[in-house]
């Protein structure tokens, strides 16, 4: 399906028009892509948190159908803080479809994927740009800790992910909250696509084909902090077996895992990607996705 996609660039202020400079000097390197389903509690929280990075960032906030008025908290959160930010309607349901929305929009070096109820410390993109700037890698993982965790839980939390790493390079060990991409590498794999992967799990999967343009590396100070929240959806995770197979499929064999084996089980489940989001669709999905400007 072809995406169609417009932005509506609202007249600047002072500091857009700083970013705007930076971004034609390639001086703003970062894209930060946020999808988001009736979240309005907890966007402004995130949001928050990018805009105190100590790195500029480009928000591209993708609204896939709120109907709690999440896209007009948003945007006044970003005006507030003074963040330059692109509010943009996906009408197509799922993750991958809003993704898909927002990564046409990324003109930036690197492009990080977040989600709207996830807390990122003040380091969190210049530590990605770390790890992003060594030679023949193509993303990065964040590991997930509490947003109060002390050192050595943070300590603790990093050494998890470095062992799991170094055991297992060619798998992914970070949800789609912490994930950060070189943007000519995630492009060159395909990006985000619907007609590819329009299942959950679209995290491991997207890493799963970036490999063919890099390493994926995890860094001790590179985490997030995901809210804890209730669920109203049935189990999106893989079972066990699933689980089991992944970590034991031998790399070369993999796109036989995801592409014949896991996709025909999650279909059979149904676990299309826009089960992602906490509750269904209150009217029914369009057939095409749609890109629909708001303002900014």
């Amino acid at each position: 399906m072809l995406l169609e996609a417009s932005v509506f660039e609202p007249a600047q202020s002072p500091w857009e028009s700083d970013l705007v400079a930076a971004a034609a000097t390639n001086d703003l390197a970062w894209t930060v892509l946020i999808p988001f389903f009736n979240e309005r509690r907890d966007l402004p929280r995130t949001i928050a948190s990018l805009a105190a990075q100590d790195r500029p960032a480009r928000l591209i906030l993708i609204d896939n159908g709120s109907t709690d008025g999440s896209a007009t908290v948003a945007a006044a959160t970003c005006r507030r803080l003074g963040i330059a930010f692109t509010l943009v309607e996906a009408l197509s349901p799922g993750k991958v479809s809003a993704l898909t929305a927002g990564l046409n929009l990324v003109r930036t070096v690197y492009v990080a994927t977040c989600d709207a109820d996830t807390w990122y410390p003040a380091d969190y993109l210049s530590q990605a740009t770390t790890l992003l700037e060594a030679k023949g890698v193509a993303a990065a993982g964040a590991f997930f800790a509490s947003a109060h965790a002390d050192q050595a839980e943070l300590g603790a939390a990093a050494n998890r992910i470095r062992i799991v790493s170094g055991l297992l390079p060619r798998q992914c060990h970070s949800g789609g909250a912490g994930q950060v991409f070189r943007t000519e590498a995630l492009r060159r794999v395909g990006g985000f696509c619907a007609t590819r992967w329009n299942w959950v799990l679209e995290d491991h999967e997207i890493m799963h084909r970036i490999l063919a343009a890099g390493s994926i590396e995890y860094g001790p100070g590179f985490w997030c902090a995901p809210s804890p929240r209730d669920r109203d959806r049935t189990s999106i995770r893989w079972t066990l077996v699933e689980r089991i197979l992944y970590h034991a499929t031998p790399a070369p064999l993999r796109d036989l895992f995801f592409y014949r084996f896991l996709a025909a089980r999650l279909k059979a489940r149904r676990l299309t990607s826009d089960r992602i989001r906490e509750r269904q669709f209150q009217h029914p999905a369009a057939n095409d996705a749609v890109v629909r400007p708001l303002f900014g």
